[in-house]
């Protein structure tokens, strides 16, 4: 069963984000256990050399792979997709019509992605236009993360072709000028897009600064969790390692 069918049946999907740009890091958590992993283009120095060899290390891992863009222009979702990851996770989706815009630029249609039948994800030219257009099902999640998009949050949820909202709680702190992810006014943010997630019938996902709240969210409906990254990995690695041999360096 692929990813997408997977987060629609309301299966507990546990990813994290890549964000150094070599494909060595990507071949590595491919041999985890982790559902997908999300290469962060969006902030980290991924230019299209590196989404190409980081998407290529993922699909021969048999990792589930999606994208998260710098911007949601349509020229950069068509890199992604075209590059064959499984999907992408579009920052800052303000509204409807910004939501309309991107699920156009993921599908094949007039105003949308444009065809090329000797990219990765339609085979170098095996798969034939019928079947790569049958098989083209890309995954969708956006992400809200701003004031504007609150606003508008039930409007959003509703767009056809959305698979999941996710929430960029770091962001909506900072833009509700909040001192911490925990203050009242943020936790409001969240079970409010969580609510407007399960009234239109949507997946909800979130990073979470505790991967130890995933329980409490799931009770909100969210299912899709990407939680910390390679670098974190790396700290928390060799911090454990340095305590394990010298004791807590952190007094």
């Amino acid at each position: 069963m692929n990813l997408k069918q997977r987060m629609a049946d309301g299966e507990l999907i546990v990813g994290s984000f890549v964000k150094t740009p070599h494909p060595h890091v990507v071949e590595v958590l491919g041999l985890t256990a982790l559902d997908c992993l999300v290469l962060d283009a969006e902030h980290a120095p991924f230019d299209r050399a590196a989404l190409d060899m980081g998407i290529l290390a993922a699909r021969a891992a048999a990792k589930p792979v999606l994208v998260r863009p710098s911007h949601t222009a349509p020229e950069t979702i068509l890199n992604a997709l075209d590059l064959g990851a499984d999907g992408v996770l579009l920052p800052h989706i303000r509204s409807a019509a910004e939501a309309e815009a991107a699920v156009k630029a993921c599908h094949y249609g007039p105003g949308g992605r444009g065809f090329a039948g000797s990219s990765r994800s339609a085979g170098y030219t095996t798969r034939g236009m019928a079947r790569h257009l049958a098989l083209s099902d890309p995954i969708i999640v956006l992400q809200i993360e701003d004031i504007e998009a609150l606003d508008d949050i039930d409007a959003i949820a509703a767009v056809p072709g959305v698979d999941a909202l996710f929430i960029g709680r770091a962001d909506l702190t900072v833009a509700l000028r909040a001192a911490t992810p925990d203050e009242p006014e943020v936790i409001a943010a969240v079970e409010r897009i969580c609510a407007a997630g399960r009234a239109a019938g949507r997946r909800i996902g979130m990073f979470l600064p505790r991967p130890t709240d995933t329980a409490l969210w799931q009770g909100h409906g969210a299912n899709f969790f990407l939680l910390q990254s390679d670098q974190d990995f790396l700290l928390k690695g060799a911090a454990a390692l340095l305590a394990s041999v010298k004791g807590d360096q952190s007094r």
